[in-house]
């Protein structure tokens, strides 16, 4: 049976960081949807559809990674594409206890979608998308940390 994971996130931007993880899923699951979903909390910097080409680009040459947009629950997106696990990276301790509760709440939605947990790569484990907007808000050379072209 093939192995699906979706893994969500606003990707506003989408970074290095994510990159790695999602790379480094492909040893574990046979196809990998990153999905850009609406964060009711947020208000979007870059744009969604933008964001979206530009993540394709750097996965050009995977047939088992797909990129995609959603606007509803994660857990309900998951269950639609057949999905059974949500990957997702952790830079530390307060990544853990925010993401745990979230994969609590999409287990109890959804009870055949498991949560996997990746660490992040020491090397990426300082970037964060609202920093890096920050950077790029004030005019800051972003490039080492977005795997493509601002």
């Amino acid at each position: 049976m093939k192995k699906t994971a979706l893994f969500p996130g606003s990707f506003d931007p989408f970074t290095k960081g994510h990159e790695d993880i999602v790379l480094r899923g492909l040893n574990i699951f046979d196809e990998i949807i990153i999905a850009i979903g609406h964060n009711s909390k947020k208000k979007r910097y870059f744009d969604v559809d933008r964001m979206q080409e530009q993540i394709k680009g750097c996965f050009s040459n995977y047939t088992n990674i797909k990129i995609d947009t959603y606007d509803e629950l994660t857990a309900t997106y998951a269950n639609r594409h057949g999905a059974g696990y949500l990957l997702r990276g952790l830079r530390n301790t307060t990544d853990f206890e925010y993401e745990n509760s979230i994969a609590m709440v999409n287990k109890d939605l959804y009870n055949g979608l498991e949560t996997v947990f990746l660490i992040t790569s020491p090397r990426f484990a300082f970037i964060s998308s609202s920093i890096i907007r920050e950077v790029h808000i004030y005019g800051g050379d972003v490039s080492k940390y977005v795997p493509y072209e601002l």
